[in-house]
């Protein structure tokens, strides 16, 4: 499985991206599709996920970003507004199924800076 995330780059405070991953395989087929990011020096987080249909958002991002799918194009998506410089990160998409376990994009870097 392949995992291509792009949609990053320089926003200023306040801004909005959207994120893309488009996946090699039919996303319908996984119970789990997420995204995740990693600031410079800290641990990689979770961010948002859609589980069985349900979605939900980690509390720094509430209300901000919003995780969708696409299942015709099998793309996940990120939509992040009223961007923040301490969102600024590489935001790393995943799906997981039980038979075969959890995938990794590449990350794309999200800077948010004036």
């Amino acid at each position: 499985v392949q995992l291509q995330a792009s949609g990053g780059g320089l926003v200023q405070p306040g801004g909005s991206l959207r994120l893309s991953c488009a996946a090699s395989l039919n996303i319908l087929t996984f119970h789990t599709l997420a995204w995740y990011r990693q600031a410079p020096g800290k641990q990689r987080e979770w961010v948002a996920r859609i589980i069985s249909g349900i979605t939900n958002y980690a509390d720094s991002v509430k209300g901000r970003f919003a995780i969708s799918r696409d299942n015709a194009e099998n793309t996940v998506y990120l939509q992040m507004n009223s961007l923040k410089p301490e969102d600024t990160a590489v935001y790393y998409c995943y799906a997981y199924r039980g038979d075969v376990g959890g995938y990794w994009g590449e990350g794309t870097l999200v800077t948010v800076s004036s």
